[in-house]
């Protein structure tokens, strides 16, 4: 009687730990507060799939993309409103197109930045330029920003703010942080004028700043 009394008391004590575990995922709450609460993206991609977590304002930022391999997530948001910002020194360097990538490549254009480009390119003159006021920067409570590449812009654009959501400006252009030797791909947000294409511009222009960090998990 005693070794039957002990085993519902454990599965009890069991069924009411898996009932209070704010991280498995609870279908009478928003997937937002699931994520508030804890339940890894993956969890939530299994139960009510990846679309639900686009766009959602969490972590500093909207969420654009889900990376299958780590579940992490990317965020991005507008910080166009402290103006328009120069690219830096002009000088020849290719960085990658890939979602994912815009931290790696906001480090190499920094670095890049360091040496002297006067010979081949030109000299912007000052730290006060896109990549560097980005990577210094600590704003919604982060201090881990980017400028995303051009295909996270693209993917911005399709999993936001065709949507209707998020907080992005249609009347500016963007920088993305891939260039193809001296020109870098910009992108606009507006759906009548650029459609939400990245193009090539050029580094000699002032833009506005979309910044992007990672949100890690582990699977």
């Amino acid at each position: 009687m005693k070794k039957i009394l002990f085993v519902l008391v454990c599965l009890c004590l069991t069924s009411c730990n898996i009932d209070d575990d704010p991280t498995i995922y609870n279908l009478d709450i928003s997937v937002l507060e699931n994520l508030n609460n804890g339940v890894p993206p993956s969890n939530i991609v299994q139960i009510v799939g990846v679309e639900a977590m686009f766009g959602l304002e969490f972590a500093g930022g909207f969420i654009f993309h889900y990376e299958e391999e780590d579940g992490s997530l990317i965020v991005a948001t507008d910080y166009s409103q402290f103006g328009n910002f120069a690219w830096g020194d002009v000088f020849n360097l290719d960085t990658s197109v890939e979602i994912g990538s815009g931290d790696d490549n906001t480090q190499l254009i920094i670095q890049g930045n360091l040496a002297d480009n006067s010979l081949e390119g030109i000299e912007f003159g000052s730290d006060n330029y896109s990549f560097k006021i980005v990577s210094d920067l600590n704003y919604n409570g982060f201090d881990d920003w980017f400028i995303p590449s051009r295909d996270s812009m693209s993917s911005i654009y399709e999993n936001i703010h065709s949507k209707g959501l998020g907080n992005f400006d249609e009347n500016i252009i963007y920088w993305s942080s891939t260039k193809i030797g001296y020109n870098p791909y910009v992108m606009g947000f507006n759906f009548d004028s650029w459609g939400g294409e990245p193009f090539l511009g050029s580094c000699a222009s002032q833009n506005g700043l979309m910044i992007a960090r990672k949100v890690l998990y582990l699977n």
